[in-house]
């Protein structure tokens, strides 16, 4: 049997209004009874601005150290500008907000690139971060599609800079840009530092995410082609009644998947 690996349960799982209502730190002790290694706090489920301070995010990362579980620190920044060149303030805040919540993983979306990587502007915002750096596959045109991911760290490999940032490649997001996410996979696995866990229903703008089935095999064909060593992030909602058990039912699957 593989070993287990890390599970992460993602905030938004437990509902947007549960998490802006009752606050992080109460889904992070859910996270933690149900067996879960890490929490990823999303910037955009924060009641108010208020949360995002220094002093409450070192709070929160301090209460969370005492569950004994680490964070991802998610924000809805893009790396780049839709103009294509790297969105310094953006990249500055959002380091700066993980290094006080004591994030191992800030995640950004990816944005406009467009060939240019601006590997040395990067660099210089991550040289004494204690930080690693992700982008994430979004839903959009922009941000999302597969040539620019691939083009990425193409462009990182061309300047020595591979290892800059990593990859959170989110299983179910590819279906809004109608790429099979195994097609995905091939390319950018070695890239790859986190995982979003979920698959979709629907079709368009009509569609959501759902929980993989457990006979799912494409979905497990997916997570054989993607590192076995890298953690796993749930990212698909728990059903409202019956939120204990099932978020400790999906982390117990995830980490032997």
């Amino acid at each position: 049997m593989a070993d287990a690996v890390d599970v992460v349960i993602v905030a938004s799982a437990f509902g947007v209004d549960a998490v802006r209502t009752h606050g992080h730190l109460t889904w992070a002790e859910a996270s933690r009874r149900a067996g879960a290694a890490g929490f990823e706090v999303r910037r955009e489920l924060f009641a108010s601005e208020a949360d995002a301070t220094p002093q409450a995010l070192r709070a929160l990362g301090a209460r969370m150290a005492e569950l004994g579980m680490w964070s991802v620190y998610s924000t809805p920044a893009s790396l780049y500008t839709s103009q294509g060149t790297v969105d310094a303030d953006a990249l500055r805040l959002s380091v700066d907000e993980a290094t006080a919540l004591g994030a191992r993983f800030v995640k950004l979306q990816l944005g406009g690139f467009a060939g240019d990587a601006g590997a040395a502007v990067i660099a210089d915002h991550m040289r004494c971060a204690s930080v690693r750096l992700v982008v994430e596959n979004g839903q959009q045109a922009e941000g999302g599609s597969l040539a620019q991911f691939v083009g990425l760290f193409d462009a990182l490999a061309r300047e020595n800079r591979a290892d800059l940032l990593g990859m959170t490649f989110d299983t179910g997001n590819w279906a809004w840009r109608d790429v099979v996410p195994l097609e995905a996979a091939r390319p950018l696995a070695a890239h790859v530092d986190y995982i979003h866990c979920k698959t979709t229903v629907g079709e368009g703008a009509r569609r959501f995410p759902v929980a993989p089935a457990a006979d799912d095999a494409q979905f497990a064909a997916l997570l054989d082609n993607l590192p076995r060593h890298v953690p796993r992030g749930i990212e698909f909602p728990f059903d409202p009644q019956h939120i204990d058990a099932d978020a400790a039912h999906y982390v117990a699957w995830l980490a032997a998947a």
